[in-house]
């Protein structure tokens, strides 16, 4: 089926197949014109490499790009490089993550412009079907070359180093290529790996906005809010798209309900909402548009270029980009998550649910009580992993690379980041459905129906004072089928 599959052509890549890469059972296929591509740079780049420096491949690197190999000592100068790069530390990402790296740089290569042994493009390909995994520690990227990820995933493929062992505690082989010496720094010197887990967060971050706008609908109905703030008018005074997509998207939901509004005007967490959940969703447009284009570049250093037949020593390699385009989306996630927080206050509320404090059974039962705290400490993390990773930089290799971005350190960020959101949305539907359950009301038609169908299907209905983790964990997994039905 051609759902089953994943042609990889160093053009087309997008972060929702990177996603199924790294999540779904899917099988990677080379196209021929990635693999043409990477077999012209290889070629290319051995004959520079024979009339001229090139940075890597006939000198050493860092501070030591002026000391050139000696031709005898170029079949072992690249297996050095690989060894004493391959130096990560502390706790191993998550394997996702890995199949996700592996995924990107096997499309960079295959964007031509690495000079890599197109073999290498095979082998990639292999390992992500076989599903092995080579070892990759959290620290030691930056944001300019996650070189001990790919120093590490280099040693596996030569054999040197072992795959992560299989499901069942055996040690599985490799597909048996052989990277040649010359190709180490070449096949190294990339962002796979941040790109990787940059694409799962924007892919993931796409569905919980999403998923966010359908339980704020399903909040906003069960206080019997006002929809005036989503009216056409409204928005077109004010027209920013990000909010203009919130407000079309909350009249989308809400179209089957007509209920008379309980006040004039209803607290930000509802008439707020368009102007506050925009901003976010502009945001994570953009950082999709700017993974995107990343993981389908050839940034190379050097690039080799084959209709000019030259190789360019360059700083395509800095992710600036990624980072500070994940700075400012955590930054808007976090705006938009307090106003969930500030809905699932509203939902605890007698005079906005008409029910006990808290949705208790009893005017003594502390009900969803304890579900603000929990979205309070998601908050909370949130608002810590906003801070933005370009604010710091570094001064490496004798001075040589004197600047970072720290895009590895957003991308880790975003990924925790979007752990707390899906917690603190998971609070409030499971609020939002408790109320209308106690209410003896549901949604008419459409969507916003389908949403509380979903939801409440699952969810316990059982108002006695009881724990609510486990309603909180299933309501977060329900939260990309509510996505989907926008």
């Amino acid at each position: 089926m051609e759902n089953s599959r994943i042609v990889i052509d160093g053009t087309n890549l997008t972060c929702s197949a990177v996603a199924r890469a790294a999540r779904a059972d899917v099988t990677i296929v080379m196209a021929a014109e990635g693999a043409e591509r990477a077999r012209a740079a290889w070629k290319t780049a051995r004959a520079l490499a024979a009339e001229q420096p090139v940075y890597g491949r006939t000198t050493g690197v860092g501070a030591n790009r002026e000391v050139g190999v000696e031709w005898e000592d170029a079949d072992a100068h690249g297996l050095r490089l690989l060894r004493s790069h391959a130096a990560g530390a502390g706790p191993l990402v998550a394997p996702e993550i890995v199949r996700a790296m592996l995924t990107v740089r096997l499309n960079q290569l295959a964007a031509g412009g690495s000079g890599v042994d197109p073999g290498a493009l095979d082998a990639l390909a292999d390992v992500l079907n076989l599903g092995l995994l080579p070892p990759v520690p959290i620290y030691g990227a930056i944001g300019t070359g996650d070189l001990t990820a790919l120093a590490s995933t280099a040693l596996c493929l030569l054999g040197e180093r072992a795959w992560l062992p299989a499901a069942d505690g055996t040690r599985p082989r490799g597909p048996g290529f052989t990277l040649r010496s010359a190709d180490a720094l070449a096949f190294i010197s990339s962002n796979a790996a941040t790109l990787g887990e940059s694409a799962l967060a924007v892919s993931d971050l796409r569905t919980l906005l999403a998923a966010s706008t359908v339980v704020a609908a399903l909040s906003h109905f069960a206080v019997r809010g006002s929809d005036e703030p989503y009216a056409e008018a409204v928005h077109e005074a004010c027209p920013h798209p990000g909010q203009q997509e919130a407000a079309a998207a909350m009249r989308t939901l809400l179209a089957y309900e007509r209920p008379a509004p309980a006040r004039i005007q209803d607290p930000y967490g509802y008439r707020a909402f368009p102007q506050v959940h925009g901003p976010a969703l502009e945001a994570a447009g953009y950082a999709e548009a700017v993974v995107t284009r990343e993981i389908n570049a050839a940034a190379e250093n050097p690039l080799i270029d084959v209709p000019g037949r030259a190789a360019w020593h360059n700083g395509n390699f800095h992710t600036a980009y990624a980072g500070l385009a994940l700075d400012a989306a955590r930054a808007a996630l976090f705006q938009t998550m307090a106003l969930s927080a500030a809905r699932l206050g509203t939902l605890s509320e007698p005079s906005f649910t008409g029910l006990y404090p808290f949705q208790g059974a009893t005017e003594a039962s502390s009900g969803i009580m304890i579900l603000e705290y929990v979205a309070h400490s998601a908050l909370a993390d949130v608002r810590r992993l906003a801070t933005p990773a370009a604010l710091g930089s570094a001064v490496l290799s004798r001075g040589v690379e004197e600047h970072a971005g720290f895009s590895t350190q957003s991308a880790r960020a975003t990924t925790e980041t979007l752990g707390a959101y899906r917690i603190a949305l998971g609070c409030e539907l499971v609020a939002a459905v408790r109320a209308l359950r106690m209410q003896g009301r549901a949604p008419s038609a459409g969507p916003l129906r389908a949403a509380y169908d979903i939801a409440a299907g699952s969810l316990d209905p059982r108002v006695d004072d009881r724990p609510l983790d486990t309603d909180i964990a299933i309501a977060a997994d329900h939260l990309p089928a509510l996505a989907g039905l926008l």
